[in-house]
């Protein structure tokens, strides 16, 4: 499975800016977002919409809080499959998709070739996942877990600006 390189996009301070207001509240209208870049609303909404277009803005979304949704249960698990077939890959990667308590998957260097962000309401909730779902997943060899304790920065944003 091979990813296109993507080319990266020169920001300007003013886009920057507009990045970092945007990620701190995605809600904010046109015309608070011009005040606070110091642009006018026309520039401002044109900026935003070449970002949009560049594909640097991916989307809007609201952050959740998993707790108040009866999420108790955070996990890391870290997977190991048979990399002899690309059909077991490719299914996995598939069943990584309909799941819905995987709500990150990463393929990894290392030891492990994918890290799993997983949540649950219970333990139970997330054995019943590894053991009934996760670990009958095509070419699964090798299954761990580490559970968070306490998320102490989450939804930080990413870092723009220029170089």
């Amino acid at each position: 499975m091979t990813k296109k390189t993507k080319s990266v996009y020169p920001l300007s301070r003013q886009e920057s800016e507009i990045l970092r207001a945007l990620q701190d509240d995605g809600r904010i209208s046109n015309v608070q977002l011009a005040s606070r870049v110091g642009m006018s609303e026309s520039p401002c909404l044109r900026r935003v919409r070449a970002l949009e277009e560049a594909g640097v803005i991916r989307g809007y979304g609201a952050r959740l809080d998993r707790r108040r949704l009866g999420l108790d249960i955070l996990a890391f698990v870290h997977v190991s499959i048979d990399q002899r077939e690309d059909t077991d890959a490719d299914s996995f990667l598939a069943a990584v998709q309909r799941e819905d308590q995987v709500i990150e998957c990463y393929a990894m260097s290392g030891t492990d070739d994918y890290l799993l962000k997983v949540a649950a309401r219970n333990m139970d909730e997330l054995a019943d996942l590894t053991m009934r779902k996760l670990l009958r997943w095509p070419g699964v060899q090798h299954v761990s877990s580490n559970f968070v304790m306490e998320e102490l920065k989450v939804d930080a944003g990413l870092p723009v600006g220029i170089s």
